[in-house]
């Protein structure tokens, strides 16, 4: 079995999701199928569990799972210790949401790839939210996320650019357009109160806009909690409540023209979005190379 395949199958292990895996490495959707089929066959017993709206690992797929990592892992190794020794090799486990992976991670990938090409990059996507919470559980090396106002003893944070934080509201002519024009004073302020919004349910920025609510004794009506700015700004294109959500996240959603940025008097500070690492990782070369490069990338620290 080879550790191309094996790759794959730990992708779509992580995103259980054939269309995700194809993007992140690059093969149609198919190639990726057949390549977890052909696995399916050597083992003589499925690995997934596919219908027309899920994946999910079997008992056995799990139990594969860990042969795979374990595999991989001996691979990487091996080739370390056999390779080059001035020239890097192995494995940079990254996580971030779909958008940090073009607006972020793209440049500093670009420009590692050249200088380090025999490292290979193994992608995971969610909701940035998650991204802290798998860097202190190990599962991944480097995670894409905004810097936590409290920032835990074994982390180390590298800010590189900031997004102002937007209050967004729909476009198109609706019921909660009309509630926010007509809460809109003569001073330029709203009045918040029956206004429905949507909110992070987690993370980051969800911290940021509960502590706005307090300071400005504010008790929203909450119309839902979603995973996600991409979701958020979603929502609120189809006129079902006010949001917030970075402007990166806002210009990547192709939604620019469906909801309506509002200025709000004193409203969230902007999110410092940057990478997070453990600090004992940041002692391997190859991982300390690749926080250089970001580094280099942005410029100057935010």
């Amino acid at each position: 079995m080879d550790i191309r395949a094996l790759s794959v199958f730990l992708s779509v292990s992580d995103t259980l999701n054939f269309s995700r895996s194809g993007e992140l490495l690059h093969m149609s959707v198919s190639a990726v199928s057949r390549t977890v089929r052909r696995i399916e066959e050597e083992l003589g017993q499925p690995l997934l569990e596919r219908d027309n709206r899920s994946v999910r690992l079997t008992s056995a797929g799990r139990e594969f799972r860990e042969y795979a990592r374990h595999s991989l892992a001996e691979w990487q190794q091996l080739r370390r210790k056999l390779g080059n020794e001035d020239e890097l090799a192995g494995e940079v486990s990254l996580y971030c949401s779909v958008t940090a992976t073009y607006s972020v991670l793209a440049p500093i990938l670009e420009a590692f790839r050249a200088t380090h090409p025999a490292v290979e990059i193994n992608m995971h996507t969610g909701d940035q939210a998650d991204g802290i919470g798998r860097i202190l559980e190990g599962r991944d090396d480097v995670a894409v996320s905004g810097r936590p106002s409290q920032m835990p003893r074994r982390m180390e944070f590298l800010p590189l650019l900031e997004s102002p934080l937007q209050f967004c509201v729909p476009a198109a002519d609706c019921a909660v357009r009309d509630m926010v024009e007509a809460a809109e004073t003569s001073s330029g302020d709203i009045d918040w109160s029956g206004i429905p919004f949507i909110v992070p349910e987690r993370g980051i920025t969800k911290e940021m806009l509960d502590t706005w609510f307090r300071e400005q004794g504010i008790r929203p009506r909450i119309y839902a909690q979603v995973a996600g700015h991409e979701a958020i700004v979603a929502m609120v294109s189809l006129g079902l409540g006010v949001g917030i959500a970075p402007q990166l996240v806002i210009e990547a959603s192709g939604m620019t023209s469906r909801v309506r940025q509002v200025a709000v008097r004193d409203g969230l500070p902007p999110l410092v979005v940057g990478l997070c690492s453990l600090g004992l990782r940041l002692a391997s070369p190859l991982l300390k190379s690749f926080w250089d490069v970001a580094g280099q990338t942005y410029g100057s620290s935010v």
